[in-house]
C-alpha cells in the first residue's frame, strides 16, 4: 500500500513535459469559429466556418494533429496588421491549403497541397493580413485563385 502511494505520488510529481500538450503531442482544443465568405471572380459566394487563431498560442499550435479538416471549415490566422507570413508544418498531419489574404481581403497567394510534417518554410511572399487554412485541395476543387475576395470582419466586410 506505501509503494502504490510512493507511485502515484512520482507520477503526480512528474515533469510538464511527460504529460499530454497541445501542440506537442496532441490537437489544441477546438477555438471560437466565425463565419467566411470568399467571392470569386465569377460572383460564387463559397461559405466556410474558421477558427480564429487569435493569439500567439493559438497560433503557434494551429491545426497540429488535427486528423482532418472538413471541406467547409478551416483556420484563420489574423496577424492584426499587414505582415509577411511565414508558416510550416511540424506537426500538422493533414495537408493543407494555405490562402495568404491582404489588408483589403484580396487574395494575394495560395500555397495548395502543403506537405505533413515539414520543416519548409511557406510564405506569402508580401505583407498579409491574415493566413487562412483551409483542407488541402479544396482550393483547386473549388476554383478559388488570387485576387479572390475574402469576406470576414477582419477586412471589414462582415458575411
Amino acid at each position: 500500500m506505501i509503494l502504490r502511494r510512493s507511485v502515484l505520488a512520482l507520477a503526480a510529481l512528474a515533469p510538464l513535459p511527460l504529460r499530454a500538450q497541445p501542440g506537442v503531442d496532441q490537437p489544441q482544443p477546438r477555438l471560437p469559429t466565425e463565419p467566411l465568405v470568399i467571392v470569386t471572380r465569377d460572383g460564387r459566394r463559397l461559405t466556410f466556418t474558421v477558427e480564429m487563431a487569435l493569439d500567439s498560442g493559438q497560433q503557434m499550435i494551429g491545426l497540429m494533429f488535427r486528423p482532418e479538416v472538413k471541406p467547409d471549415e478551416g483556420m484563420l490566422f489574423d496577424w492584426g496588421t499587414p505582415r509577411e507570413s511565414s508558416m510550416w508544418m511540424r506537426n500538422t498531419i493533414a495537408s493543407l491549403d494555405m490562402v495568404f489574404i491582404a489588408a483589403d481581403g484580396r487574395i494575394h497567394r495560395i500555397a495548395e497541397r502543403t506537405v505533413p510534417h515539414s520543416l519548409a518554410t511557406v510564405a506569402s511572399n508580401g505583407p498579409v493580413r491574415a493566413t487562412l487554412e483551409l483542407r488541402a485541395g479544396i482550393t483547386e476543387q473549388l476554383d478559388i485563385r488570387a485576387g479572390d475576395r475574402v469576406l470576414h470582419r477582419v477586412f471589414g466586410t462582415a458575411p
